[in-house]
């Protein structure tokens, strides 16, 4: 089983931030536009096992995405597991209304332009991503995959690799948590799972 080992970190300026990325070797793509759409789970309260469901779609490619609990502090690692869903532009709001039908909730949309890039950390095979998060800012995510015998160097690898650009700010919340705090909507509303920063 993988897990994902991941932070965020909010920044100022995403291009100073992909030329330190880029010395230690990471390239960035053009920039693509995410949306993410999360739901509710009608008969468990993700708020309370920090759990997440997503559908994305980023141009005619959908994906879905379920998101286990964290297992530690010091980095957001929890198991993950992400689908594709097959092309169009219009499967995303088919697939949504499925899940309405079978009682999920629909909660929130979360969109956002990504540019990503891939390098090495150490023995590791890092993923970067650029974040320009609507009504949220600008954040970078760094993210390795491992095994459970893995984890430990992982996670310690992944600190590293923050410190070693200078992000010192961890912010633990999901892009989710983050919109619907700023949106003012209460957790009773919410009812998906980020009380820790479940889903990106």
């Amino acid at each position: 089983m993988l897990y994902e080992v991941e932070n965020k970190f909010p920044v100022d300026d995403l291009e100073s931030m992909a030329e330190r990325l880029g010395v230690l070797g990471a390239r960035f793509g053009a920039a693509v536009e995410q949306v993410d759409h999360y739901l509710a789970h009608p008969s468990r309260d993700f708020a309370q096992t920090d759990e997440a469901l997503r559908i994305r779609r980023v141009g005619d490619t959908n994906l879905v995405t379920y998101k286990g609990p964290k297992i530690d502090r010091a980095t957001k690692t929890r198991h993950e597991l992400e689908l594709p869903l097959g092309s169009g532009s219009t499967l995303t709001p088919q697939y949504v209304q499925l899940l309405q039908a079978l009682g999920f909730r629909s909660v929130a949309e979360v969109r956002k332009r990504r540019r990503c890039a891939r390098f090495s950390w150490r023995q590791w095979h890092v993923e970067a991503t650029l974040d320009e998060v609507a009504e949220l800012g600008l954040y970078v995510e760094l993210e390795i995959q491992a095994d459970a015998a893995a984890l430990a160097d992982a996670q310690a690898s992944l600190v590293a690799l923050a410190a070693e650009l200078g992000l010192a700010v961890v912010e633990r919340r999901s892009y989710l948590e983050m919109l619907l705090e700023a949106r003012n909507m209460p957790p009773r509303v919410r009812g998906t799972g980020q009380r820790d920063s479940a889903a990106d």
